[in-house]
């Protein structure tokens, strides 16, 4: 380090890590700050779940395959770093929920199962017709108590019924969190749902007073002019990590070195590695996990909370087939699967038709999911047995008897953060006490305002702000 010099050291090279190891670069360079930044990963990549496999002419994502594009930090970075002529739109089609053995169209105008049409919310047959009575009484039911923090699904439950929440919105909202939504917090993951129902006591008077009509994607940088609500890069997200780390200084990203302990001195931190000599940094962003972060800055009582957080482990599941596989018409782009049916998979995504760019002519690439919050054992199971498992699956839903010409695994271990109840003053409380006693130590990931990969870099670029507020360099 530069006599003189500031240091910021970025633990964690996932979407966070990499945003905030972007953007600190970038004003260094613009304002020619005094300021070192150094980002050190344990792996030997960068990127975290950003992971493609490219073969055969198939883009396959091991990790995340879209963001929503209104969510417009991404995009932004994307044409940062040159990367926005590669995003693409989703193509749009019919969603499905598998209830009864039976694959039924996703009712029109539902906002997360929240009905905002009546029509299409009567002659489905994802409910029983009481089952349908009992959500009517959204209507008349009282709003919840003001500021009260409460589960996902006690919530939905008693403004819509059991029959709404298990076969529609329980399926949807674990697909996003691979969480039990009896225990998910409903102000850290949906606190929108919540604003909703004070301001106008029904959940579906409100969102259908307050959802703008389907207009066309905007055409700012970066964003395709029509398509679906999703974005994805066709050469693969991992190509989008690739593009952040050709940004950077290569002297300042530290591959396959792992953090052991941060120790407070008197103004300064000492970041010791396990393989290494220990850094000296003024500024810290933590963008590891949680269960690491709890690790690393195991010496303060008050990380204790997270290593109590709980996290569920996933596994998606690649395969592909000639399209003469698939004996059944596609006629959208795949379907969840309601945690009352005797299936192991939680979803299955018929990648062709979603995205153009994934597959060859002639090819079907079907994208499915396991694990669950307590139900994820199956993701510790080995490839084949994962696979037969899959295939009897897709063979009850689908009809699917042939074997697939090949199979992606990829598991994902404690990957899933649960937000669960009382999350976000836990949170503030650990922010306070970070505030009191680490001063220029920030929090940014999954782990803890948002799981999705905008929600990420929204953190990475809040974390800048803090970091050169704290050091005196912003304006």
């Amino acid at each position: 380090m530069e006599q003189g010099n500031k240091r910021v050291i970025i633990m964690g090279g996932g979407i966070a890590g990499l945003t905030a190891a972007y953007y600190l670069q970038k004003m260094v360079r613009e304002r020619n700050l005094p300021l070192e930044v150094l980002l050190i990963e344990a792996s030997h990549r960068l990127g975290g779940k950003m992971q493609t496999v490219v073969r055969d002419g198939f883009v396959i994502e091991r990790g995340p395959d879209s963001f929503l594009a209104r969510k417009k930090s991404m995009s932004r970075l994307a044409a940062e770093v040159g990367m926005d002529d590669k995003l693409v739109s989703n193509s749009t089609g019919q969603s499905y929920v598998l209830v009864n053995e039976k694959l039924h169209p996703m009712p029109g105008g539902s906002i997360m199962g929240i009905p905002t049409q009546i029509a299409p919310f009567l002659t489905t047959g994802l409910f029983s017709v009481p089952g349908k009575m009992r959500a009517a009484a959204d209507f008349i039911l009282p709003k919840s108590p003001e500021g009260q923090d409460q589960s996902l699904g006690k919530f939905f439950k008693r403004r819509l019924g059991p029959e709404v929440v298990e076969n529609l919105i329980e399926p949807l909202l674990s697909g996003i969190y691979a969480g039990d939504i009896y225990q998910l917090s409903l102000m850290s993951t949906f606190p929108q749902f919540y604003e909703v129902e004070q301001k106008h006591r029904s959940l579906i008077v409100g969102m259908k007073k307050t959802t703008p009509a389907p207009k066309p994607l905007s055409s700012q940088p970066g964003t395709p002019s029509k398509g679906g609500a999703f974005l994805a890069f066709r050469t693969g997200f991992q190509s989008f990590a690739d593009a952040i780390e050709s940004k950077l200084d290569p002297k300042t990203v530290l591959k396959g070195h792992k953090i052991k302990s941060v120790v407070k001195e008197d103004g300064y931190y000492e970041v010791n590695l396990f393989n290494g000599e220990p850094l000296i940094a003024d500024c810290i962003i933590s963008a590891v996990p949680h269960h690491v972060a709890q690790s690393v800055f195991s010496a303060f009582s008050f990380f204790e909370p997270l290593k109590s957080m709980p996290a569920t482990s996933v596994a998606t599941v690649a395969l592909v087939f000639p399209e003469s596989a698939i004996k059944e018409s596609l006629n959208g782009t795949g379907f969840l699967v309601s945690r009352n049916a005797d299936y192991t998979i939680t979803a299955c995504t018929w990648t062709h038709k979603k995205w153009a760019h994934s597959a060859p002519p002639g090819k079907a690439l079907l994208r499915c999911y396991v694990g669950r919050a307590g139900d994820d054992t199956v993701v510790d199971l080995s490839d084949d047995k994962i696979t037969e498992i899959v295939l009897e699956d897709l063979k009850k839903s689908m009809n699917i008897t042939e074997k697939p010409e090949f199979v992606i695994i990829s598991r994902w271990k404690d990957s899933m953060p649960q937000y669960t109840v009382g999350h976000k003053q836990r949170l503030e409380m650990l922010k306070q006490s970070m505030a009191a006693e680490l001063p220029g130590v920030y929090l940014a990931g999954a782990s803890y305002e948002g799981v999705g990969l905008p929600d990420c870099i929204d953190q990475g670029e809040a974390a800048v702000k803090s970091v050169l507020n704290f050091l005196g360099f912003e304006n």
